[in-house]
Parts: structure tokens; sequence; C-alpha cells
């Protein structure tokens, strides 16, 4: 909910902008305001868009659409205003939410459904590491969604915090409980004996189990 907040924040601060401009100019396609300032809006607003609704969505395809017929940047503007302000209401409805939710779940479990497939063809060491990264993957996800930073600042750069404190920050938000942390913890183990050639101290039947709790773990708990 705090990521809706933040992406309905942004939206807002951008249609409160084009109304000031709006308001200052003669012409609906403001043709007598500064270039610079229009085509900062313009530029702000197509981020935006892509930053909030993400791809594939039909705000980012109606955005590029009328990019693509260019124009006056005052033209532009009046018509990306539109999709913002479609975008802001979906967003504050949680339409937007819904669809981000069956994108990622939709892509996660393809990769799921790779690696029970690889399990089942004797390959249990590569499907521990694909169904390892898809719940990394998807705890980054669920970061996002909940305003929790995947970044730790220190004084060699902002690099990016490793799964098990990104499971921990989750239990303790608390986005889900204590004992879906430590499935998680398990479920990384798994995964970090894979990636570290530790291959005889788990099994074929171990892996099976992983990739069913990744899967209902994701569904339980939607990004």
């Amino acid at each position: 909910m705090e990521a809706d907040e933040n992406f309905l924040t942004q939206l807002d601060e951008l249609l409160e902008e084009f109304a000031g401009l709006r308001k200052r100019s003669q012409y609906d396609d403001l043709s007598d305001l500064p270039e610079a300032e229009v085509v900062r809006f313009v530029t702000r607003a197509r981020a935006a868009v892509h930053r909030v609704a993400g791809k594939p969505s039909v705000y980012v395809d109606h955005c590029e659409e009328i990019m693509k017929h260019g124009g006056y940047s005052g033209y532009l503007a009046r018509q990306l205003v539109g999709v913002l302000a479609s975008l802001r209401a979906d967003t504050a409805r949680g339409y937007l939410r819904s669809q981000r939710e069956l994108l990622y779940a939709e892509i996660f479990g393809d990769f799921l459904e790779m690696a029970q497939h690889l399990l089942d063809e004797g390959y249990k060491d590569a499907a521990v590491v694909i169904a390892g990264s898809s719940l990394e993957a998807h705890l980054r996800q669920l970061c996002q969604k909940s305003g929790i930073p995947t970044d730790v600042k220190s004084g060699g750069g902002v690099p990016a915090k490793k799964a098990d404190r990104l499971n921990a920050d989750l239990a303790g938000g608390p986005v889900y409980s204590k004992l879906d942390q430590k499935n998680v913890t398990a479920w990384l183990d798994l995964r970090n004996k894979a990636a570290h050639g530790l291959f005889d101290q788990y099994s074929g039947p171990q892996v099976g189990l992983l990739i069913a709790g990744v899967r209902d773990f994701i569904t339980m708990n939607p990004a």
C-alpha cells in the first residue's frame, strides 16, 4: 500500500504541475509559455507513466503512441495529462496493483514450471538455482510493493540487500509471518548450497518440496 501511495503522490504532483501551466497560459496548447517548462513536464510525465504502470500496460502503450505521433510539446502535454489522470484513478482504486500482481505471478510461475521440468528430467541442481532465484526476485518485488528499501547505503555505494536481509525486513514489516520467514530461510539455504557446489547436501525430493513451497508462498504473498 505504501508503494501505491507513493505513486499517487507522484501523479498528483504532475497533475498539479499541469494545472499550474494551464492556468498561466491563455491557450490550450500552452504555446505562450516557455518551451523549456513544457518540455520538462512532458519528460517527467512520460517517465512517471513508465515508472508507475510499467510494461506491459495500456498506459505505457498509449503514452508511447502519443510520443510517436509527435507534435508541439504543449499538444503532447495536453494528451499525456489524460493518461496521467486515468492512471491516477486506476491506481487509487487498486486496479493497477492487481494487474502487476497477476503479471508477476505469471512470470514467476513460468520460471517455477521450468524448474519443475528440469527436476523431472534429473537436473536437480539447475532446478534449485532457478527456483531460488525466482524466490529472491519475488522478495524484492514484495519489498518494493511494501515500501521497504532493497538497497543498503554504505561508504562504498548503495549495494543491493542480500536475500536473507530482505526476508528479515519483510517478516519484521510485518509483510508475512515468522513461520514464512523460517520457510524462506530454509529455501534460501538450499539455493546457496547449490550455488556453492554442495550438490550432495540435498536430494531431488527436497528440491521438489522447495519448488512447491515457493509456488505456494508466491500465491499467498502476491507482489
